[in-house]
């Protein structure tokens, strides 16, 4: 893992032996483990790490991730030669992810579902 700092806050990286992708089970090009707060239900902050992969096969319609997986298809790993363009492009990947939020009309659709036995 490799230590990127942004306001105070560490953001690490894994590029080597990174988990499957949650979403398909298929390889992963990049772990982002990072510092994320919310609001519980009484609105008090609680504080947590939270963390994202990339995969090119679910997240190549996804803007924030295009330039990143050009980088990977052309260079197929990173390398002290792209060193500084991979950070800029994790860096606005990372912050795009940190934007999104749970929609709640999804989870609670599924919930019900799940509650039904049909999920």
């Amino acid at each position: 893992m490799r230590g990127e700092q942004r306001n105070e806050e560490t953001i690490l990286l894994k590029v080597e032996d990174t988990p499957a992708c949650p979403q398909c089970g298929g390889p992963t090009l990049l772990l982002a483990r990072f510092p994320h707060a919310w609001k519980n239900g009484l609105g008090r902050d609680v504080s947590g790490l939270r963390e994202a992969v990339l995969c090119p096969g679910c997240h190549h319609g996804d803007p924030a991730a295009a330039e990143l997986l050009a980088l990977y298809a052309v260079d197929g790993h990173v390398s002290p030669e792209n060193l500084d363009v991979f950070g800029g492009l994790v860096a606005a990947w990372v912050e795009s992810v940190r934007q999104r939020t749970v929609d709640e009309g999804a989870l609670n659709a599924e919930f019900e579902l799940w509650k039904r036995g049909e999920l």
